[in-house]
């Protein structure tokens, strides 16, 4: 008798981990996930700008072997806040979105969505016909179709040929992955 309620017991835990890991039909989203990324490198190089500046004047004073006019220090900030603009505008033209689609039990989809503003590209100094292809590259970037196993909160991708692990939060509203070991980035369960 104790046998059988052990048996029971071990046959609902195992149903209960199984119901608990069963991704299909989830979905996690991120809108952009290089939005932290591009904002701490735009305030990191507007701090650095002042630096720069410093660095910038201390060597034309020292080539010239004088001080620099009013006019020709116009000329650098000048430089200088149009590179500001630049970077700013890098922060609101350049987006990629991510959505993680658990297909079934076994079979996930990434679905990369990348979009980068044409007046970003062009401030930056890039050639039309540069501009045009990396648009077209940009719409057409395939979704990345793998396998998965779940154990615990770990999530096991395997597309072929890489191995990858990503992480679900205890409630399972969030999926966590890394794109390097410094850049790691938190997905929403949108279904």
């Amino acid at each position: 008798m104790m046998r059988r309620i052990l048996f029971v017991c071990a046959l609902l835990v195992a149903v209960g981990v199984s119901a608990q890991t069963s991704l299909a039909g989830r979905e996690y989203h991120h809108s952009n996930i290089m939005a932290d990324e591009i904002n701490k490198a735009v305030n990191e190089g507007v701090g650095d700008m002042e630096k720069a500046r410093r660095e910038f004047i201390a060597k034309a004073e020292e080539k010239k072997g004088r001080k620099l006019t009013a006019k020709e220090l116009a000329e650098v900030d000048k430089k200088l806040e149009e590179t500001k603009k630049l970077m700013v505008a890098m922060k609101d033209g350049m987006k990629m979105a991510i959505t993680v689609v658990f297909k079934d039990d076994k079979n996930v989809v990434m679905k990369c969505e990348m979009k980068v503003d044409d007046r970003v590209m062009k401030a930056a100094g890039i050639g039309w016909a540069k501009r045009k292809l990396i648009g077209l590259a940009t719409k057409v970037m395939p979704d990345e179709k793998a396998t998965y196993t779940v154990q615990g909160n770990h999530v096991y991708l395997f597309d072929g040929e890489e191995r990858d692990t990503m992480r679900l939060s205890d409630d399972g509203k969030y999926l966590y992955g890394k794109m390097d070991e410094k850049k790691k980035f938190k997905l929403t369960r949108t279904k």
